[in-house]
């Protein structure tokens, strides 16, 4: 499980790494950052409509973008198909599993960020040198 205190001084970490930067570094640091970093407040409204597991993409996790959407669709396909109860359990299912990704969003959102920071600082620190 995320801890938020955790993740904000891995985040705080990461600032001071790239204060170190020089300009040139710490300019390139930002401008390929600003590419891959994501919102917590997009991610949290791409996950309000959890029906679509759009959230999951948002952050690049095809997996379980797709995985999300084959559940919900045969959630919806055992409704269809008269297997009433396994189809509302496994919609059921579904969206606790969301609405408990919905309220994690900014450790989610963070973590995923702090991980993108230092892939990115590796990187711009690999091609200065």
């Amino acid at each position: 499980m995320l801890k938020k205190d955790i993740l904000e001084e891995q985040q705080e970490q990461l600032r001071r790494q790239v204060r170190e930067l020089s300009d040139s570094q710490r300019a390139s640091y930002y401008r390929l950052s600003e590419k891959v970093i994501k919102d917590p407040d997009t991610y949290a409204t791409l996950n309000f409509i959890f029906i679509a597991g759009l959230h999951h993409f948002y952050l690049g996790k095809w997996g379980l973008g797709l995985l999300n959407i084959l559940v919900f669709g045969s959630g919806i396909a055992l409704l269809w198909f008269g297997l009433i109860e396994v189809g509302v359990a496994l919609l059921i299912g579904i969206s606790v599993f969301e609405l408990y990704e919905l309220f994690r969003s900014q450790a989610i959102v963070l973590d995923h960020n702090n991980k993108v920071g230092q892939r990115v600082l590796k990187d711009v620190l690999a091609n200065s040198e």
